[in-house]
This record gives C-alpha cells, structure tokens and sequence, in this order.
C-alpha cells in the first residue's frame, strides 16, 4: 500500500501524461457521477500506478543527491529558487481534468490533500517540500567533538623511581640509582631530594664534577639546607678545592653548629696548601713543598686530576732541588701539562727552567720564547729569556778567552757568569770547573781545587770536575791525594773513557815524585828551555861551588846534585827518559 503523503507532488523537467484531447476544462457535474466501466478504470488504474513511479524516482533523486541541497547552492540560486517555490502552485489536478480514459473512480476515493504542507513520511519527518519552504532550512547534522580533553596520567611516578634509585644505591649499583633518580627529576627537575640523592650517588660512582652540578643546583633551591651544604663542601675537598670548601662550612655556621670533626678535611687540606706556598716563598729546600703536596694529594677523590696549581707547585720545588732526578720529574711535570694544553705559558717556562738547569740552554730559549709568543705579557717569560741570554754571552765570552790563551781574562769573564744565577746549581757547576781549569793553566793550584771542590759540591756527580780536582792535585805536589781520588772515580765510574789511563799516568808521576826532582834542584819549570837550564846551573854553581864554602860540609853534597842535575836535564836523550819515568820502569 502506498501512503499518499510520502512523495510531494513537484514540477520536474519531465512531461507529465497528456490529457486527452476530449476532455475538457470544465466538465458538466452530471459527469463525475457517471460510472465508470471495467476497461476504463484499469487503464486509469495503470496510469495512476505509472504516476506514482515517476514521482517516486524523482522524489529519490532529489532527496539523495546532495547538490541539490539549498545549503550546498550559491546564494543567488538559493534566493531564486526560494522565491520559486513560495509563489502560488497549481491546484492538483480534479476528475474533471483527468482524460475520460482515465480511473475517476480511483481520482474519488484518494483525493489529493489541500495542503502540501502537510505531508509526511512514514517517519514522521518532514517532507522535502517542507526543507524547501520560505522558511530557512535545517542544517545538515554534525558530530559532536568535547572542547577539553581530561588530564593526561603521567608516564613515571618520581616516588617510584626515587624508592628504587635508593634500593639500587644501597646494594652499591650506582649506574642504576643515577638512571633512576634521573628519570624522578624529569618529572620534577625542581625536586632538592632528587638532586641531593643523583648528587649522592654520583660521588659513589667517583663522578665528582657531576655531583658538583646536583649540589649547586640544589642549593640554589634551598641555600639554607645543611644536608646540601655539608654534601657540597665535602665534593670540594674531594676536587682539591678547599678553600671553596671552607667558605661552604661558614655559611652553615651562620644558622647551626659546625663542628671542629666537620672542619677538619677542609682546613687541614688548605693548611697544607698554604705551607707548601710559604716554602716556595722563601726559597727553602723543595722536599718540603714535595711532603706538603703528598699529604693533600692523598686527600683528593679516586681518579681526580690533581689541580695544575698544585702540579706547578711541584714542578718549581722539583727545580729547587736541582739533582738530576729532580731536573727530570720536573721535566715530567711539565710535560704532564703540555700534553694537555701545548700553548700553556706556565707549563712551557717549566720545562725550560729544567733544560737550562741541565745546561741545554739552546733548547731552554726556545721554550721561553714560545712562551712570550703564546702570552707576551708573560713576566717570568720575559725574566728567565734575559737571563739565559746574559748567561750565555758571558760563558761564551769566558770560554773564548780561555781558547786564545788570556786565561786571566777567561778567569774574570767566568766569574762574572757565576754572579748571574746563583741559584742555578747545574750551569754553576760548568762554570767553576771552567774556571778551576784556567786556574790551572794559570798555575793557581789551590783556586783551581777550590773550583773544583765547589762544582762539585753543586753537582756530585759531575766526574770531570773531580778528575779535574785531581790534576790540580798532582800538579800542585800532591800526587798521593791525585791517585787517590782517580781510583774512586775508576771504581764509581768503570766505564768513564779514559779513566784507567789516567790512574797510570798518576801512580808514575807518584813515582817519579819520590826520585830526585831535577828540576826542582835547578829552580826550573819542567817545560824550561836548554839555555833557562844552563843558566841556572851556573848561578846555582858559584853558589855551592866547594871553594867558596870551604868548611861547609852541605854545600859540596848540593853542589853534586846540581851537577848530578844538570847533566841529565841538558842531555836531551836523558831529558826525554826523565820525564817520561822510563828510567823507573823495572827491566
């Protein structure tokens, strides 16, 4: 059964049925009563079951497809199409317009509403006529979306993970307890207890620089937090920092007690750093800075750098020193620092400091002067480059004057070389053998000993300078003392070049020492000339001669030595035998 409000009647572009030619506009009434025979009313039954398909396709269409929607058209085409439909329509259609052909009978029993307004759907709903009225049509359906969305849970409790870092920190896993109270502060990066725990942790871990962080940040927060306060004054101590330590522990002594036992790492660590300053302040003995130095150092945390001031420190009392163990360990230290920063000024003066006191004074400029060229305002750069220049032209100056003979000169030029540097015990040492050597050379035996004794007491291991005491030894007379001293040096120094040779040479001079001294019974030098010997025999003779002293029993014994002398020195075959000791030489 078709219900008559379903579909509207609407105009479409289609031709509706043709009415038949007899019909008419106005039929006389006695005509809508006229029945209707059997044929007729099947085919008006037909056309009307033909209309009612027509109308609902077309009603379907319009009502599914969506551009026709009023909404969906351009507002001219809407207004047009507005107005269009709120002009009068045409009366529906009466039996007496329908073709005689037609069911009247059925047109009579389902007459059309009067108001198309009033048809609905099985629904209920309102047809399509009503979306198209003059009224404004209804808007299509939207979903409804919640302008606020309810609080996200978050992803990590930070009680939770601060319970378990300290579960982790008890059983000593402290990569773990750091992860976890990690996680605890990126839910709550203001949290004091989660940076004083990770800071915790992080000391455990020997991560002091870290912990540094923890600590600070959290007495940012809380600078009235002794637990803080007291955690950061011992990771400076641990840092070789104490005196930011001991600043740390009065601030706490402004609001509570800080105790004698919780002041003592810091202040016995700054007590110790300050002696060994003093030390190096009045140029007292390195050993003590050294001691100092080991003390704080066994103080600092377990893999902590130790600070480079102290390192300095180190190296300068390793300089004041001045052995040849601690030349090197200051050489190692200076090295340390360079390894780390090669354009350290400091660190490079260090290491020059140590060549120029081992006498490599070339190699020391060079350090100085990439020193001045890293930082020019460096002083100590600027002093030690002077000084080592005045140095060297005076030792070279000395050292000239010893090789052209003017060995008063070379003694005067190595004396003002010593008066530079009085502190440098290596170059010292170099500089007073020279000198002993000219002295020699001057035949000033007890100056050149006293040279020698010097040098070596700056530097007791420099061989030349004891083999060069021996000489003056020997040359002076005492060649007892000369092979003495030579067989030490031969027993202390097995390998020295030359060494056994010399011990020879000493214990034949020794001999020879013991036999009559020719040239000592004559007044003359060794390297005296053939007529310096004659002349003094003669003098000698007059002197001595039996005639002149008659009853002098000693002057004829001297007059044959002098003449016991003076044959054999004149004699050059006998001369050569003489003074080689060939005639001491057993058969």
């Amino acid at each position: 059964m078709v219900l008559p409000g379903i579909f509207k009647p609407k105009k479409t572009s289609e031709p509706l049925p043709k009415k038949s030619s007899n019909s008419r506009e106005h039929p006389s009434p006695s005509r809508r009563s006229v029945s209707k025979s059997p044929t007729k009313s099947l085919k008006e039954s037909d056309s009307r079951s033909q209309h009612r398909k027509y109308s609902s396709r077309s009603s379907s269409r319009n009502f599914l497809n969506t551009d026709t929607h009023p909404l969906n058209l351009p507002p001219e085409e809407r207004e047009r199409k507005r107005s269009a439909m709120s002009a009068p329509t045409d009366p529906p259609p009466t039996p007496m317009d329908v073709d005689q052909d037609g069911d009247a009978s059925s047109a009579s029993s389902s007459p059309p509403p009067t108001d198309p307004t009033s048809y609905s759907d099985a629904n209920g709903s309102t047809n399509d006529a009503d979306m198209e009225g003059p009224t404004s049509p209804v808007p299509p359906p939207h979903r409804f979306k919640p302008t606020t969305s309810p609080p996200a849970k978050p992803a990590l409790d930070p009680e939770e993970c601060k319970a378990l870092g300290n579960k982790y920190y008890k059983n000593n896993d402290f990569v773990r307890a750091i992860a976890e109270y990690t996680k605890a502060l990126s839910v709550e990066p203001q949290s004091v207890t989660y940076l004083s725990n990770r800071a915790a942790a992080f000391i455990s871990a020997n991560r002091f620089d870290e912990a540094l962080a923890d600590s600070k940040q959290a007495q940012d927060l809380e600078p009235q937090n002794a637990k803080v306060l007291y955690r950061l004054a011992r990771i400076y101590v641990l840092l070789g920092r104490p005196s930011e330590a001991v600043d740390v522990l009065d601030h706490i002594a402004t609001f509570q007690t800080v105790t004698q036992a919780e002041r003592a790492a810091a202040t016995e660590m700054q007590t110790h750093i300050k002696q060994a300053e003093e030390a190096l302040r009045r140029g007292t003995t390195g050993s003590m800075v050294i001691h100092a130095l080991d003390k704080v150092e066994r103080a600092l945390g377990s893999g902590v750098e130790k600070p480079r001031k102290w390192q300095l420190m180190r190296g300068e009392a390793y300089l004041k020193m001045g052995n040849i163990n601690s030349l090197g360990d200051a050489q190692g230290v200076a090295m340390s620092l360079l390894r780390k920063n090669s354009k350290d000024p400091e660190a490079l003066v260090l290491r020059g400091r140590a060549l120029y006191a081992q006498g490599e004074n070339e190699k020391a400029l060079q350090h100085f002067r990439e020193a001045l060229n890293c930082d020019p305002d460096y002083k100590d750069g600027l002093k030690y480059l002077r000084l080592v220049q005045k140095l060297e032209r005076m030792k070279e100056e000395g050292n000239t004057a010893f090789k052209t003979g003017k060995y008063k000169q070379a003694v005067e030029l190595y004396g003002q070389a010593l008066a530079v540097d009085p502190n440098n015990k290596g170059i010292n040492s170099k500089l007073h053998q020279n000198r002993a050597m000219a002295s020699i050379k001057l035949k000033d035996y007890k100056s050149a000993i006293s040279d020698c004794d010097r040098a070596i007491a700056l530097d007791s291991t420099y061989v030349k300078a004891r083999k060069t005491r021996a000489r003056a030894l020997g040359e002076s007379g005492n060649w007892d003392e000369a092979v003495r001293e030579l067989k030490a040096i031969a027993e202390s120094n097995p390998s020295e070049p030359g060494i056994q040779k010399e011990v020879h040479n000493a214990e034949l001079e020794l001999k020879k020492s013991k036999r009559k001294d020719y040239y000592k019974l004559l007044g003359v030098e060794k390297d005296a000339s053939e007529n310096e010997i004659k002349k003094a025999y003669r003098k000698l003779a007059i002197v001595h001669h039996p005639d002149k002293n008659p009853d002098d029993e000693s002057a004829a014994e001297k007059f044959k030595e002098i003449g016991e002398a003076y044959e054999c020195l004149s004699d050059p075959q006998k001369r050569a035998r003489y003074d080689s000791g060939e005639d001491l030489i057993d058969p």
